[in-house]
């Protein structure tokens, strides 16, 4: 389960931006998370609370948004939307797609005192 490893390196980017930018505690997180980054948002969630307890951002509220991945069809030469890896071109059932987005997972903003 890399959902835990994720909020773990979550936590470590609170820490270093709380240090910079002189804040003490965390509310809120928004997270961006393309289709295509293989996060289980539920797991997400779950172990986000577990890793949080007793830090800086104990308590915060966790919101993520979904971003639809993308790609460039090399065969018909479009722009493709894409929901998983390893499907086909949906213009020509191609399986030659370069994804161009929906790979990120992403601190959109941060609601902090």
């Amino acid at each position: 389960m890399h959902e835990m490893a994720l909020c773990e390196g979550l936590l470590q980017s609170l820490e270093d931006q709380a240090q910079s930018q002189g804040f003490a505690k965390v509310h809120a997180v928004w997270l961006e998370i393309g289709a295509l980054a293989t996060v289980e948002p539920d797991a997400l969630r779950f172990n986000f609370d577990i890793v949080m307890h007793g830090t800086l951002a104990d308590s915060a509220t966790l919101e993520i948004a979904e971003v639809d991945g993308h790609a460039w069809c090399m065969q018909c030469s479009t722009n493709v939307p894409v929901k998983r890896h390893g499907e086909g071109c949906p213009q020509c059932g191609s399986y030659q797609l370069q994804i161009l987005d929906g790979q990120q997972i992403r601190i959109k903003q941060l609601e902090v005192a």
